[in-house]
């Protein structure tokens, strides 16, 4: 689960752009604005993902743990998929929790065996915490990352 925070004609015509040209500066630069500029985003999806009630507290060995380690903050600046992206990484959950990011984020209840016990499963609802926590955040860092765009766009020509 992603959001996108770039306007991809833009971005990808300047990574075009930065790959014509062999200044490694310029290059360097704008990931490091672009890494910049959505980097505050991060800690308040892991803030959103603490606030998920639990009986048992926060504890970082557990799911909230798991899924606040797994938050992400990717800038790609190649290819056709360049943008900007704060991802909940199902492949960075231990290995039975997985699926987890998106059961917790869905909109249906989730069953799943009392601490691995098949014979007692319990029925989960789920909490939207992602785009909830990006909601409010989304437009100051896309008007961030357009400031970037701009500026290197200026670089460029």
């Amino acid at each position: 689960m992603s959001i996108r925070l770039q306007d991809g004609g833009d971005l990808r015509r300047i990574s075009r752009e930065l790959r014509r040209m062999d200044d490694k500066e310029v290059k360097k630069r704008f990931r490091t604005e672009l890494r910049a500029a959505a980097k505050p985003l991060v800690p308040k999806v892991r803030a959103a993902i603490r606030q998920i009630p639990s009986k048992r507290g926060y504890s970082p060995d557990g799911l909230r743990g798991a899924l606040s380690k797994a938050t992400k903050l990717e800038v790609k600046t190649t290819g056709k998929q360049a943008g900007v992206a704060i991802r909940v990484d199902g492949r960075k959950m231990p290995s039975h929790m997985k699926s987890l990011p998106s059961m917790v984020e869905g909109k249906k209840r989730f069953r799943h065996p009392v601490f691995g016990n098949r014979n007692v499963w319990v029925t989960q609802t789920s909490h939207p915490y992602f785009y909830s926590a990006l909601r409010m955040a989304g437009p100051v860092a896309r008007r961030a990352v357009n400031r970037v765009l701009d500026g290197i766009s200026k670089d460029i020509s």
